[in-house]
């Protein structure tokens, strides 16, 4: 391995990998460092991308450019990788009213809305499996990735090229200069993407994450389907024969254990529309890095350009970490603007107060 690299990166989840890739196409050589866990947000996560989310069913900030983009990104990684882990699904979330339908009538003539419509439907459609008594939308531009796959391939992919060390990083072994140097390696820059963990790190624990603990169940249903079903729930099945149920929404309790709680919460929403009997497999939990704004954090320490960091993607890491990994890049490399939203920029205050 050599020592001598353009940038390193902490972390490979999500974050990390798609800004390692962006950063190599841009012709840097990149250093990744990290130990690798079970545990983490990245690979607990059940991977769902989805254009219209939350109860009120609105379109996800920067949708027009998330979702064209993401697409785009993971199939030329797969063709890099010679893997698959992105699914194209249909997404279907049944109306809960009449008032509702109507609703929908109207705004799937909005040109806003139509690029992610695939048909709607104003009677039961999967009277089989829910209860949508008052049809429902079926949503195009959507699916999930396979982030275990998609990560385990990446790492796989730069151990190969001696672009990867598996370790727990060393802050003490960390000297900023004119370069970067850790250990025996030496980069232009360091950016961390360490999810959770730069809560409590030394450069940017004074950033206003909002941890957020989230679990799953895996069900196996008693007849199969292809769709994703989401509405207050999701119920998704996937390419290895398993159902995930998701998710909790948890800000105080930020442990890794699994708790009958949320079991009952999920099993009490699937219980609102779901009308297949199933036997619950397993449970996990995971902790996602997000953010007070909901924005995520790009950008680089306010008193060094030397360390940056590119972390907070919260619920959505599927659909924002492609395109935002590629702003970054492009602002690392070309000098190019980053978004003023999600630029770490917006909250150096909070740095300088405290």
């Amino acid at each position: 391995m050599t020592n001598k690299f353009d940038y390193i990166i902490v972390g490979q989840g999500l974050a990390g990998s798609c800004l390692a890739f962006h950063l190599q196409q841009l012709g840097q050589k990149v250093l990744i460092i990290d130990e690798q866990k079970d545990n983490t947000s990245s690979k607990i996560a059940a991977g769902l991308y989805n254009p219209i989310t939350g109860r009120k069913m609105v379109l996800t900030w920067k949708a027009h450019l998330l979702f064209d983009y993401l697409y785009e990104f993971y199939k030329n990684i797969e063709q890099k990788l010679s893997k698959s882990f992105l699914y194209d699904t249909t997404i279907y979330r049944p109306f809960v009213s009449l008032e509702e339908q109507n609703e929908w009538m109207g705004k799937s003539a909005d040109e806003n809305y139509t690029p992610f419509i695939k048909k709607l439907h104003s009677s039961p459609t999967y009277g089989q499996h829910l209860k949508d008594e008052f049809g429902g939308l079926a949503l195009k531009k959507c699916g999930y990735l396979d982030i275990s796959e998609f990560l385990n391939a990446s790492e796989k992919y730069f151990r190969s090229r001696d672009l990867f060390l598996n370790e727990v990083f060393d802050y003490n072994c960390l000297e900023i200069g004119e370069t970067v140097a850790y250990k025996d390696f030496k980069a232009e820059k360091i950016i961390f993407c360490t999810g959770t963990e730069a809560t409590t790190g030394t450069f940017f624990s004074w950033l206003p994450f909002n941890l957020v603990k989230g679990e799953v169940l895996e069900i196996t249903p008693e007849s199969d389907f292809e769709q994703i079903y989401n509405r207050g729930v999701f119920i998704m099945p996937r390419r290895d024969e398993k159902y995930i149920v998701g998710a909790t929404y948890d800000t105080k309790d930020l442990t890794y254990s699994i708790t009958e709680k949320a079991r009952n919460t999920l099993i009490e929403k699937l219980e609102v529309i779901f009308k297949l009997d199933y036997n619950i497999s397993g449970q996990k939990a995971g902790i996602r890095p997000a953010t007070k704004d909901r924005k995520p954090f790009v950008g680089m320490h306010p008193e060094t350009d030397k360390v940056g960091i590119f972390n907070g993607l919260g619920t959505k890491g599927v659909t924002l970490a492609p395109y935002f990994a590629k702003q970054f890049s492009e602002y690392l490399v070309n000098g190019k603007d980053v978004d003023n939203e999600v630029n770490v920029s917006r909250y150096y205050s909070l740095y300088f107060r405290k």
